[in-house]
């Protein structure tokens, strides 16, 4: 059931770019194809677990891929599928979801990598800031990349942003009264951007504080006084250039936008023939 959930997804997508027809690729009906998908760059893999089903549904045969998660590297050949010229049709849709989520991937694990060289617990996740109807995809190549999806929607968590308490009127009143309420498998996050506010939502009851872009050096003290004692996010113009600053103040957990909405998508290309030779493709 989950599968086709996935497919769903890519059939959508699929019909973005296919309806009415492809009008170049009817003229080569019936003929046999085999499509070797090659990255033309360097980083993490992902999106094959749901490529692979994708394409089974579709009726291409043959099909074999690389592990999502893999390190891949230029030239490398990640996936390869048989069928009718079709194989052309589909093609900008897997080269374009390949390298998205790729890239997202990549960028994750370059961030995951430098953060831990200085502090080894400390968890980079991403945010709701993703592309509308794609959140599902992106969330997976961040935990194909290392790191944490953070919330998937609304529901999985509560979040008091500055907003909530501006409408509200008072910190502590706010947080007591959801904590009356929400279910206890919900934890209460609060939103800060100020020493004071911190140590506020921590005595009322807060299970974690985001602390919003906010610089390293006004984090230190907020680490200094509640590190352990709650969980600790950072979050606000965080990026691969100054992830190591902010994992240096001790925080738990690091959230950056950056990876969904300002990452590169990898570079894949997709080459077809009659007569493909099937070589040894994979590691």
């Amino acid at each position: 059931m989950i599968e086709w959930i996935y497919v769903k997804r890519l059939l959508d997508y699929l019909e973005e770019d296919v309806m009415p027809e492809d009008i170049t690729t009817k003229f080569l009906e019936g003929i046999k194809a085999r499509g070797v998908v090659k990255c033309k760059d360097s980083g993490i893999l992902a999106g094959n677990r749901f490529v692979i089903p994708f394409l089974n549904y579709l009726g291409f045969s043959n099909i074999n891929g690389e592990k999502d998660g893999s390190e891949v590297n230029k030239n490398d050949v990640v996936l390869i599928f048989e069928g009718n010229a079709d194989v052309l049709t589909v093609e900008r849709l897997i080269l374009n979801f390949l390298g998205k989520l790729s890239g997202i991937a990549t960028i994750t694990n370059l961030m995951v990598k430098r953060a831990r060289e200085v502090n080894p617990n400390v968890r980079i996740s991403g945010t709701r800031k993703t592309t509308p109807g794609f959140r599902l995809f992106e969330k997976y190549a961040i935990e194909v990349g290392g790191g944490d999806p953070h919330r998937y929607n609304l529901s999985d968590a509560v979040l008091i942003k500055d907003n909530h308490i501006a409408l509200y009127g008072n910190i502590e009143e706010l947080i007591k009264r959801v904590k009356s309420s929400v279910s206890f498998t919900k934890i209460i996050e609060v939103e800060v951007s100020s020493y004071e506010d911190a140590i506020r939502a921590y005595k009322a009851g807060a299970d974690a504080i985001l602390l919003d872009n906010m610089k390293p050096y006004e984090i230190l003290p907020i680490v200094n006084e509640l590190k352990g004692k709650v969980i600790l996010e950072v979050s606000g113009g965080v990026t691969p250039d100054n992830v190591v600053d902010y994992a240096k103040t001790g925080v738990d957990v690091i959230s950056s936008g950056y990876i969904t909405h300002s990452s590169r998508s990898l570079d894949f290309s997709l080459d077809v023939g009659k007569n493909l030779i099937l070589e040894k493709l994979f590691k």
